[in-house]
């Protein structure tokens, strides 16, 4: 079994969070941008695909590159 763990996503969700924060997060973010619903349904696609036929057990986190502990 494996997992899409997406970052931010820019979804009606993440509209309430304030511009201060996401900007923040934008800025510390290394591709310098919110992730679209599109970047998580390739993700996705991916490990739906033969292409994944060896992957298992694994957590894909498409997040721009941010890494927060």
């Amino acid at each position: 079994m494996n997992a899409v763990c997406p970052g931010v996503i820019e979804t009606p969700m993440t509209e309430a969070v304030p511009d201060a924060l996401l900007k923040g997060l934008i800025a510390t973010t290394p591709l310098g941008r919110v992730g679209q619903p599109e970047d998580i349904a390739q993700a996705t696609l991916f490990l739906a695909s033969d292409e994944s036929g060896f992957v298992t057990g694994q957590w894909l986190s498409p997040n721009g590159g941010l890494v927060t502990f």
